[in-house]
């Protein structure tokens, strides 16, 4: 019951005390407070913060002179560069919903998502101009196609009606834009990989993504006016929401367009970046760069997720200098959701307790109500011995509205006011959860559950190894078993026996894999290894 207490009596909502939470606000106060600190940064462009704000205007203004608006998807397909963060903020300001694809998709599915997202714009970067009009031939309606100009990609193909830059001289500098109608409306559509199938359109609203936003800023301890080096794809989780999150850190983005070790330690150096984020693999790959490259000599801290980090990987980076803080999220949740919120009397300990306190993925975000690890069938907690595996579920503001067009999928994702994640973890007596496996990789052998990321963690320990991935190999006998593939660091040598007794000595036997595969490992565009691949292999071994 409602309107009956003292404090409901005329303490009405009105335009004085309440407005739409977005992140589109944190664009318009920075721009107004440091109008000429550095904004972007992509080779010799750079803007201020006045120039990114009267450029996202210009763009919402001109999309709403072509008849965007509420309710309406725009795309587009481009690496980490000005136009992909301006986009952000200067399609949602339009009313409409920016969908950002990922750049590693085929024609096929490309097609797919501009038709079940109803895109009524696509903005491509010249590097994706042929997968995309390939896409095009494949849809059912004509769309307008914009093409991004970039002087760093000159071997793209016009394949648009007009340029980026052509559309933002048709409008507004100062365009007066409006809040959303509903802090609930959507904000951005973002596919999942889609590896089974279809991928499935999730939908974020601008409250969660104004709170996940800020959320980065306090559980990464950001100081304002960070330097963020965009190593993490803008496509994926929107960067994490890390575009909304910069505009109200009132920060600089360094944008890049690949993702290689020379010139992100050349940004470390140039640029003194403070912060970036990536995938393991990304932590790895500059751990085991040449020494020559890492002479830079001030503190960055990088947040990585995705598959759990081995513990050497972490102890690589903080030997070099670079601070990690662990996060664990989903598309589904904005990104991350849960971090290992740092204990400085965790800094006492060694190096290899520090790491293995860090693999952890820890606690829940400040946005994030609830977070649980349960039975998946009866949501029943598991007990806190840090040992019985059970579902991580998550509720709260930072979990998606659900699927596009797919009530199905949305109310299996949903269950007894809880979303599934799909990971399988444990809860430690201090309240921390750490992901042992996705359901889907757990591999069972002889009835007992083994863990892939526990054997991946003890491979990375072998110094031969520089990437691994385990996944489930069919055995008459016992049903499945361990198989490793290993890439080994340039140099090394390693046998299959070697890496079976290493395992076999550091864990208990019956986890050991019983066969390694070497050879290079298949990625998905945001550095996750892609273990349905490597499954389809080990069943084919």
């Amino acid at each position: 019951m409602t309107g009956t207490g003292i404090y409901d009596q005329h303490l009405d909502r009105t335009a004085a005390n309440f407005a739409a939470l977005t992140p589109l606000s944190f664009l318009e106060r920075t721009a107004q407070v440091y109008p000429a600190y550095s904004s972007v940064v992509y080779g010799v462009r750079r803007y201020t913060w006045a120039d990114t704000y009267a450029r996202c205007r210009r763009l919402a203004s001109a999309l709403r002179a072509r008849g965007i608006g509420q309710g309406d998807t725009v795309s587009i397909i481009a690496a980490n560069i000005p136009e992909m963060y301006e986009a952000h903020f200067g399609v949602p300001m339009s009313g409409a919903v920016l969908n950002a694809i990922n750049t590693r998709l085929d024609a096929r599915i490309v097609a797919f998502i501009l038709n079940h997202a109803e895109a009524k714009v696509l903005i491509v970067d010249p590097e994706f101009s042929g997968v995309v009009a390939d896409a095009l031939k494949e849809l059912d309606r004509d769309l307008l196609v914009i093409d991004i100009e970039d002087d760093s990609f000159e071997d793209g193909t016009r394949i648009g009606a007009m340029t980026y830059e052509e559309l933002l001289a048709e409008g507004d500098p100062e365009h007066q834009w409006p809040l959303p109608e509903d802090e609930w409306d959507a904000i951005a559509l973002n596919y999942t990989s889609g590896t089974t199938g279809n991928p499935k359109g999730v939908v974020y609203h601008h409250r969660g993504a104004a709170l996940n936003a800020m959320s980065n800023i306090l559980t990464w301890g950001m100081p304002q006016h960070s330097v963020y080096l965009w190593t993490l794809p803008m496509f994926h989780c929107n960067g994490w929401c890390f575009p909304w999150t910069m505009a109200a850190n009132a920060g600089t983005s360094v944008c890049l367009r690949a993702v290689r070790d020379e010139p992100i330690y050349r940004a470390f150096r140039e640029e003194r970046v403070t912060h970036f984020c990536g995938a393991p693999i990304v932590l790895n790959m500059l751990a085991n760069a040449p020494d020559e490259m890492k002479d830079f000599d001030h503190q960055i801290k990088v947040m990585t997720a995705g598959a759990p980090p081995p513990a050497r990987v972490i102890m690589g980076m903080e030997e070099m200098g670079i601070e990690v803080t662990h996060v664990y999220g989903l598309t589904e949740t904005y990104g991350p959701s849960v971090g290992c919120a740092w204990k400085s009397e965790w800094n006492e300990r060694p190096a290899d307790e520090r790491a293995a306190l860090k693999v952890r993925q820890g606690v829940k975000y400040i946005a994030l109500s609830g977070l649980m690890v349960a039975d998946p069938e009866t949501l029943e907690p598991v007990p806190a011995d840090g040992e019985t595996m059970g579902e991580i579920f998550m509720q709260g503001n930072i979990v998606m509205k659900g699927y596009l067009k797919n009530a199905e999928a949305t109310d299996k994702a949903f269950r007894g006011g809880w979303f599934a994640s799909g990971d399988l973890g444990v809860l430690h007596p201090d309240g921390y959860v750490q992901i042992k496996d996705r359901s889907k990789d757990i591999i069972i052998s002889g009835g007992e559950n083994i863990s892939s990321v526990e054997v991946e963690d003890v491979l990375y320990k072998h110094p031969s190894v520089m990437e691994a991935a385990v996944v489930a190999r069919p055995d008459e006998k016992w049903g499945e078993t361990p198989c490793a593939f290993v890439e080994l660091k340039p140099g090394k040598e390693a046998t299959e026996a070697d890496l079976i007794a290493f395992c076999r000595d550091n864990m208990a036997h019956f986890k050991a894999p019983r066969t390694v595969v070497f050879g290079p490992l298949p990625k998905t565009s945001t550095g996750k290894i892609q273990k349905f691949v490597l499954r389809d292999q080990a069943r084919n071994l």
